[in-house]
């Protein structure tokens, strides 16, 4: 499931576990919140990696051409 989806569904479980007292299922529900809360900086942080990755080859690649005379 996607951080995202993971984030509603652990709120949602927070939610029901607060209304009918089962503090399990409200556990279950941080759990959750916080696995959404973890994939999504992952994500982010993937995203910053291979866009720094590219850019340093971009360069790398500029370097390398011989001047135009």
């Amino acid at each position: 499931m996607s951080a995202t989806g993971d984030r509603l569904k652990g709120k949602l479980k927070k939610a029901e576990g607060k209304l009918t007292g089962d503090r399990i299922r409200q556990a279950q529900g941080k759990v959750e919140e916080m696995k959404g809360d973890v994939e999504a900086a992952v994500d982010r942080a993937a995203t910053r990696v291979k866009a720094d990755v590219q850019s340093a080859r971009s360069r790398a690649r500029n370097r390398r051409r011989p001047p135009d005379v």
